[in-house]
């Protein structure tokens, strides 16, 4: 009797989840640099940054073995999936101090850390969808935010304390810009300076520019203002046109400009063609090894 070929392993998310329908596209992966820029506004979250040297020994690569593992949570087989985030954990696991700048002590396991890390890119990724995409209504938008709760369960944000809607989720981003703890230091104006020159070894350098560009008119004012940055009418009409041409061009794209790598080999081995290997080189790279399935239970 013939076998039955396996089920190839899709993780926990699949290509029928709005997670991939989201990050498959580069113009939702350029909003990361919105929310690294969001997150190093927050004084305990770059303090623990600062201390790893994350933004001083070869930044751009560090910026990218992140990137890869965050991308393999969602479309990493269930063990890539595990093996990235234990990898994650494993860094937080060691970053914890005195942060000099506002003397309160910081751990990147605090879940509250956590969670506004992982409501930077929930928020980020939604925007940069609807600005350059535009396929997601209400309810599309609240799957994946449903979606991303249990990635956020992987880096051990507990679920329990994820405000439940978007709508919610905004409302405590807001909540953290009317606090007042947020503020541009030294060590966020040297991660703005990543993005307004990127090294000359960054991939894509040229577009990095207008995307660092687009990154600082999206944030938030209370830290818009904070980078120096001026929103003025003419910079106002610049950005909207330059998302309106985006969003206009996407579908025209090739794959290789449209979509992110991983998604790409998933197209290639669905149409029976070998993939090319760099995804998996590249997640071997960073340290993940995968090991035995296992639930999120487990």
């Amino acid at each position: 009797m013939p076998s039955v070929p396996a089920k190839e392993d899709l993780g926990y998310f699949g290509p029928d989840s709005v997670s991939w329908r989201v990050h498959r596209e580069v113009t939702v992966l350029f909003g990361g640099a919105r929310a690294v820029l969001m997150q190093a506004a927050h004084p305990l979250v770059i303090a623990g940054a600062r201390e790893t040297g994350f933004y001083e020994r070869n930044p751009w690569k560090r910026l990218q073995r992140t990137l890869i593992l965050t991308y393999t949570i969602t479309f990493g087989t269930k063990a890539e999936a595990h093996a990235a985030a234990d990898r994650i954990n494993e860094v937080h696991a060691r970053i914890q101090g005195i942060d000099p700048v506002t003397g309160l002590p910081y751990d990147a396991l605090d879940p509250e850390l956590l969670l506004y890390v992982h409501a930077c890119l929930v928020d980020s990724a939604l925007l940069y969808e609807a600005l350059t995409v535009g396929q997601l209504d209400e309810r599309g938008r609240q799957r994946f935010h449903e979606e991303q709760m249990l990635a956020a369960e992987m880096v051990l944000v507990p679920r329990s304390i994820i405000p439940r809607t978007v709508p919610e989720l905004r409302a405590y981003l807001q909540d953290v810009y009317d606090s007042g703890l947020l503020r541009v230091s030294d060590a966020a104006r040297s991660v703005a300076a990543l993005f307004r020159d990127p090294p000359r070894e960054a991939e894509w350098r040229p577009v990095l520019k207008v995307v660092s560009r687009l990154a600082f008119q999206t944030l938030p004012p209370e830290l818009r203002a904070q980078y120096g940055e001026r929103s003025t009418a003419f910079s106002r009409t610049a950005v909207r046109a330059a998302f309106t041409v985006a969003r206009a061009l996407r579908p025209a794209l090739p794959h290789r400009f449209r979509y992110i790598a991983p998604y790409q080999e998933w197209r290639l081995r669905q149409r029976g063609r070998g993939a090319s290997g760099v995804v998996g080189e590249a997640r071997r790279r960073v340290g993940i090894r995968p090991e035995r399935p296992r639930s999120i239970g487990d």
